[in-house]
């Protein structure tokens, strides 16, 4: 695919002058397409506009500069690419949330909105890998029962839940073509981040059930609440679920126009999904929105 390696030479141009004044032409050039059609594959690819790709990468790294330099915060803006302090301090806050100041002072390291730079790998699959545009559900409650355990990003113990779960899923009535779940739990999880990125959080992986009754002894249960869902749906293998990850929080939930809601997404396994390390398996993420 040609266009993914113009758009790979068009961001390595954007990364080598993404601290200086950078001009759309000029980007263009770089991928060896016309502006007109560089800007529509890149919208299509990527799921969002040059410009606004160009500043989350500047506010994503100026996020490092705030906590791992000593720069002011006004060179900060201006190495970033905004005109003043204020200008740089509204666009941090719509991105995070928070403002530069207070995001330096609390130490602040977060993994919602972080825009990492795109490789190759990562370009391919969001062209291949994921629905950029997610299709918005209305669901009712889905009750899941199963095994809970905590995890982390770098420390993965998810493939052994399941196969935890595997042992007694036999022992669980559940519905007829039920569905296998994953939930991650911002209700028991405690989110710290750390330095090299590393997110702990609580995971419950289980399956459809009509009820919480006649379960086995020990089975966790948990209540997934009905609401709007925007629902991605991940192709490939398991390997590659974080960068489907990666562009929702780092990119989708920056200029969607859903409000995100404080419900827990959660991952559904259907008939789609064909085993972990197949690259035909589909996988549908649930992202709650109000």
């Amino acid at each position: 695919m040609d266009y993914l390696v113009s758009l790979e030479k068009a961001i390595e141009y954007i990364e080598l002058h993404l601290d200086e004044e950078l001009f759309s032409e000029d980007i263009a050039k770089a991928g060896g397409y016309s502006l007109y059609h560089l800007t529509h594959i890149f919208t299509a690819v990527i799921g969002e506009p040059i410009g606004s790709y160009i500043q989350k990468r500047r506010l994503s790294n100026s996020c490092k500069k705030l906590l791992y330099s000593n720069k002011r915060i006004i060179d900060i803006a201006m190495e970033s690419g905004f005109g003043s302090s204020e200008a740089f301090s509204r666009a941090f806050k719509s991105a995070y949330d928070v403002s530069p100041g207070a995001y330096r002072k609390n130490n602040l390291d977060l993994y919602t909105g972080s825009k990492k730079m795109l490789d190759r790998e990562s370009l391919l699959h969001l062209a291949e890998g994921i629905t950029i545009r997610p299709r918005i559900v209305e669901l009712g409650k889905i009750f899941v029962a199963g095994i809970r355990g905590e995890t982390s990003t770098l420390h993965n113990i998810l493939p052994d839940l399941w196969n935890s779960l595997l042992e007694i899923i036999s022992q669980i009535p559940a519905l007829s073509n039920a569905r296998r779940i994953g939930i991650c739990e911002t209700d028991r999880t405690k989110v710290s981040i750390s330095k090299d990125g590393n997110i702990t959080f609580s995971e419950i992986v289980g399956i459809e059930v009509d009820s919480f009754r006649h379960l086995p002894k020990g089975v966790d249960i948990k209540t997934i609440p009905g609401g709007r869902y925007a629902v991605f749906t991940h192709k490939g293998t398991v390997a590659t679920l974080l960068k489907t990850y990666d562009y929702i929080w780092g990119s989708w939930v920056l200029f969607t126009k859903e409000k995100l809601d404080e419900r827990e997404d959660f991952e559904i396994y259907d008939k789609r999904f064909l085993g972990a390390d197949d690259v035909d398996s589909e996988i549908d993420i649930y992202i709650p929105v109000k």
